[in-house]
């Protein structure tokens, strides 16, 4: 029986190993074809986005941000007290010098002007007389001042009063426009109540800060540029007109005034605007893409395209990572001090994606506009 089972089993044993020794062999070979074929196997070239590094005159511009504030405004308010009697504007109207804008009641001051009136005038017949009298000697010199002094002091009454009724006669100071109404007809106004806001709106000023640092090459005259959101489709153009003489001690900051031309009033005072500073001189600069930097812990680089001569003397285009130094920006542009050279074909997008040596393929179709000057739709 112990036989039989012996038996048995070397049958097996002799039945098992050729069909492992084919199985075997049968990996063995398919293991060698996959790696003859991944040694064969060349990854595609990566198609990317080109432009090439571009030389440009460059004026260097200072960034900063302000507020308007008018040439000329004010907040009217009355010189005297009373009671608001008329009112000959439209709130938000323009106006000119010297417009009656309120009237405050002077009845009052007509009845005592025209009392004071009939006064001086005869007192003027009593002093005409006075000096007939003095010719002849028929009057004394004392009678003679009183008449004169009595002629002064009603003609002075008069002027008076007519400084009361004109102080309650509230007139446009300068050309401008109104605001919104502070009072209403019928209104007791007490000295110094505010009536209305009267804004001279062409020209306007922006007042904004610079470091001390920019002091050496700033200077009145200066070309700035002021933007705002109000009308981000639209630059305003002015000079700076002032640069006060003193530095802030707390910020190291110097104030600076620019003047800029306003006629159709878009820029209004306390308004916030971003402006920037032309400086006079200007230098030739090198611009790529500033999404064509790759920027790293250990510095900022560029991969740029050149062409290597493969196998059997066929060309293909490879990237070869560059390090490179970086100036200001300029809209959708940064300036490249250092690394590259002008004509340089860099590759302006998708740079996370790369490393040197990979095979490329130039494809632009799908490239995005660059611009100094940006404006986005959703601005």
């Amino acid at each position: 029986m112990m036989r039989r089972k012996f038996l048995w089993v070397l049958v097996g044993i002799a039945i098992v190993i050729p069909i492992g020794a084919v199985v075997i062999g049968t990996k063995i070979y398919q293991f060698q074809a996959m790696a003859e074929a991944g040694a064969q196997f060349v990854i595609p070239p990566e198609p990317v986005n080109v432009m090439a590094a571009r030389e440009v005159e460059w004026h260097p511009r200072i960034s900063s941000v302000g507020s308007i504030t008018a040439v000329r405004g004010t907040v009217i308010g009355t010189e005297a007290e009373g009671v608001v009697s008329r009112i000959n504007f439209q709130p938000g109207s323009q106006v000119e010098q010297g417009d009656v804008l309120v009237q405050l009641d002077t009845r009052v001051e007509e009845a005592q002007l025209r009392s004071a009136q009939v006064a001086a005038q005869w007192a003027r017949v009593r002093y005409n007389r006075a000096r007939e009298l003095s010719k002849t000697r028929h009057i004394s010199d004392a009678e003679m001042d009183s008449a004169s002094n009595e002629l002064q002091q009603t003609e002075a009454e008069v002027r008076y009063l007519q400084a009361v009724m004109d102080r309650k006669t509230i007139r446009a100071p300068f050309a401008g426009k109104l605001g919104i109404l502070e009072i209403s007809v019928g209104n007791f106004l007490d000295k110094g109540s505010p009536v209305v806001s009267l804004q001279a709106l062409d020209p306007v000023f922006v007042e904004f800060s610079l470091p001390q640092q920019h002091l050496g090459i700033i200077g009145e005259g200066l070309n700035v540029l002021v933007r705002t959101d109000s009308y981000p489709d639209h630059g305003f153009e002015g000079k700076i007109t002032a640069i006060n003489p003193a530095v802030d001690p707390s910020t190291r900051n110097v104030r600076l005034q620019a003047t800029l031309n306003n006629p159709a009033g878009q820029l209004r005072p306390g308004m916030f605007v971003s402006l920037d500073l032309k400086l006079a001189q200007s230098r030739r600069a090198l611009l790529i893409p500033a999404t064509a930097v790759h920027y790293g812990p250990r510095g900022n680089s560029v991969f740029v395209v050149e062409e290597e001569q493969g196998e059997e003397n066929a060309e293909s285009m490879v990237v070869r990572q560059r390090t490179v130094k970086l100036g200001d920006r300029m809209g959708d542009f940064v300036i490249v001090e250092e690394g590259i050279g002008s004509g340089d074909q860099v590759v302006s997008t998708g740079v996370f994606k790369l490393r040197t040596g990979m095979s490329v393929v130039i494809d632009n179709r799908l490239a995005p506009e660059f611009s100094l000057a940006p404006r986005p739709d959703n601005s």
